[in-house]
């Protein structure tokens, strides 16, 4: 596959020196292997890197046998890529006489910056901007530093190599903490699994985890992403280099571990309070199928599987399996993690029957230990697995009879049969046979003694597959309806207008300032009517019974008139009070929610979930980065645990979810053509009437920032 460039302005090309450097300077190199300053170039003499490598002490002739150089100044040439090893008080003068060589990249292994206090912090921000005024791409300060074994380039201090140094294999790993990306390192490479090329990021003053993930996106080196992370702090990179890898069909594994605030004048919103301090980074990584791991064990499981480069779109298991209580285990699995078993097809259950009587052909299907007592059975069931089930991946269960004497040979050689004339399938294999895994994986399987973690594996093969189908197929975004604000947090009028404009259908409705202008504006609408108080000081209304429902004629809302404005006096007596809104009370409409907050990394980020007090009790929402389209909003309106409530669940009229998502879309780009002055918007309920009647906003808050 021809590998999609980065946008011109995304600028991963630029670590290129950084990761594939041609010359290496080593700034305060020592002649001791084991110091900090000693490591990566120890490492690269044993390892053969046949670039230059320039030490510099200016207390030594040679470091390690190679000619030291006294300064940065005395160097023969501008270093593509130095590592700076000196003290955190030499760093900045260092690194400015590197840009004047012309260096391209550095490493900075010195700690002492910001991780350290106020006043290490202002140190890095004088060096970064060092760095930025030479143009230098820097990985630090406070990093492991970086290696990449296709070049025997080790720009790094971890000692994992007395361990071993990596084995051929596609696997990148990018992590914030240099400790863990190297300990993911070190348990990958107990595992046979090849990660040649390791980017730890440290503080990350100027590069940080979006460039290194972009640069791996882009990179023939790796195929396959593994990423650490304990915070992201830069939107445009990281969702770049998202993109970039998802394009590329290069999946991202990630453990994302900590938690960000969104900020306290975000409690203020419903949408913001029910997000939680995670959920928005988990929206952003499931728009771009990244797959967030649990535990190393379980990232290392889904990269290892990964190595296969097979990820099917749509994901279907089928499972064949000499135990049945392993087949209802595997399905237990396959159902937590949203992998979907067909059964096989009535023919082909029943000419499996026909081979074993009291064999289980439905899916899993279970051969029977029969089929040890005549071996060329075990190919007849495979085969029907893959041909008649059309499964796009396959699970093999044989516990320890793969290594058996007596079984195992024959068994590896009809499996291999099988799964050569299937080569686009996903083929895993559960067993017991620690000799005979590396035999199998030769034959192109991937093996698992657990089948619940294989289970999982293959789970995170189809997410990767169904967002590399969705990039293909992407449309281009909604287009942007003009908005302008008002200077401060409007009334639930005009909040709705503002809504109805930009495409978020409002529910028929008059502001009236007085008990007779209510009567007319009920007259007109018809009926019975709701009615509320109108404040852009009180938000929530029903909290202060500042909504009336079921208001059925002229007597009604003038005595309701007056009940509300005496509420609002009682209950909030600073508030600002503009009238009372008469609005058509809808019935037979499934309540929704719609909503807004603005992520301090990610912008705008739009909410859906069940209405009413729905929406707090069970939060069964999801997010998305705005702007999407309609065909992405029906997406996560699907994926709601409520959606049977739109989908004519218990005889209900199905909704007008087309209707819904529409509305969901223009929300979302309403809420990047507001601009950053929007805070936050609560569409509280939405109404959606039954297919084809539409929905409409009956409350609205539009939080807008001064």
């Amino acid at each position: 596959m021809t590998a999609v460039a980065a946008p011109a302005n995304a600028g991963f090309a630029s670590l290129d020196a950084l990761v594939r450097p041609r010359s290496v300077a080593v700034i305060g190199a020592s002649d001791e292997p084991a110091r900090i300053g000693g490591r990566p170039i120890a490492y690269m003499k044993e390892r053969g890197f046949d670039g230059a490598l320039w030490p510099v002490n200016p207390k030594r002739a040679t470091v390690q046998g190679l000619p030291a150089f006294a300064a940065v100044e005395a160097l023969p040439a501008a270093p593509d890529v130095a590592i700076i090893a000196v003290p955190a008080d030499q760093v900045t003068p260092t690194l400015d006489a590197l840009g004047r060589k012309g260096c391209r990249a550095v490493i900075v292994f010195s700690a002492g910056f910001a991780e350290m206090d106020e006043a290490g912090a202002a140190a890095q921000d004088r060096l970064t901007a060092v760095a930025r005024g030479h143009g230098i791409r820097m990985l630090g300060p406070n990093c492991l530093g970086v290696f990449n074994d296709s070049i025997r380039f080790y720009g790094t201090f971890t000692a994992s190599f007395e361990k071993g140094f990596p084995i051929p294999g596609n696997i990148g790993i990018v992590s914030q903490s240099g400790a863990y990306g190297t300990h993911v390192f070190s348990a990958a490479l107990d595992r046979g699994l090849g990660a040649p090329v390791v980017i730890t990021t440290g503080n990350e003053a100027e590069v940080a985890l979006g460039d290194a993930l972009g640069w791996m996106a882009q990179a023939p080196e790796v195929e396959v992403i593994c990423a650490y992370a304990e915070g992201i702090r830069e939107s445009a990179q990281f969702i770049a280099a998202l993109d970039l890898a998802r394009r590329n069909r290069k999946p991202i594994v990630m453990m994302k571990v900590g938690r960000s605030q969104l900020g306290g004048a975000a409690a203020k919103s419903h949408t913001a309070s029910i997000a939680g301090d995670d959920t928005v980074t988990q929206a952003v990584l499931d728009e771009f199928g990244v797959v967030r791991a649990r535990t190393t064990e379980e990232m290392l499981d889904i990269a290892y599987a990964a190595t296969k480069r097979i990820y099917p779109a749509r994901n279907t298991l089928g499972v064949l399996t000499v135990s049945g209580g392993a087949g209802v285990l595997i399905s237990d699995a396959a159902e937590q993690a949203g992998v979907e078993m067909p059964p096989m097809p009535e023919e082909a259950q029943a000419r499996l029957r026909g081979l074993v009587p009291f064999c289980a052909p439905r899916n899993p299907v279970d051969c029977t230990a029969q089929v040890t007592n005549n071996l060329p059975l075990i190919s007849e069931f495979a085969e029907s697995v893959a041909r008649d089930g059309g499964y796009t991946s396959i699970l093999s269960f044989w516990s320890q009879t793969a290594a058996g004497r007596s079984v195992g040979p024959s068994l590896q050689e009809q499996m291999r049969k099988v799964r050569t004339a299937h080569p686009d399938r996903l083929w895993v294999m559960s067993m017991l046979a620690p000799n005979k895994v590396r035999d199998y994986e030769a034959d192109g399987w991937i093996c698992f003694e657990d089948p619940s973690r294989a289970v999982n594996a293959i789970a995170a093969m189809g997410r990767f597959g169904a967002a590399f189908a969705r990039a293909a197929d992407a449309a281009p975004g909604p287009s942007l309806p003009a908005v302008t604000l008002p200077a401060a947090t409007p009334s639930e009028a005009v909040a709705k207008a503002l809504l109805d404009a930009a495409g978020v259908p409002a529910v028929p409705e008059h502001a009236c300032s007085d008990s007779e202008a209510a009567v007319m504006a009920a007259d007109r609408i018809g009926y019975p009517v709701v009615l509320k108080i109108l404040s852009p000081d009180i938000l929530h209304k029903s909290e202060i019974g500042g909504v009336l429902l079921d208001v059925g004629d002229a007597a009604a809302v003038r005595q309701g008139f007056g009940t509300l404005l005496d509420r609002a006096r009682r209950h909030a007596p600073a508030a600002r009070i503009e009238g009372v809104l008469v609005a058509k009370q809808i019935k037979g409409a499934v309540e929704m929610a719609l909503g807004v907050l603005r992520d301090p990394v990610f912008g705008p980020v739009a909410m859906v979930g069940l209405g009413g007090v729905f929406i707090e009790v069970l939060k069964d929402v999801g997010f998305r980065r705005c702007p999407f389209d309609a065909a992405e909003a029906e997406r996560m309106i699907r994926g709601l645990r409520g959606f049977p409530l739109l989908d004519g669940a218990r005889g209900r009229p199905k909704a007008d979810v087309a209707a819904l998502a529409r509305a969901l879309s223009a929300l979302s780009a309403f809420a990047v053509a507001a601009g950053p002055r929007l805070a936050g918007v609560d569409v509280n309920p939405l109404l959606v009437l039954p297919d084809g009647q539409g929905c409409f906003a009956a409350d609205a808050v539009v939080e807008v920032d001064g």
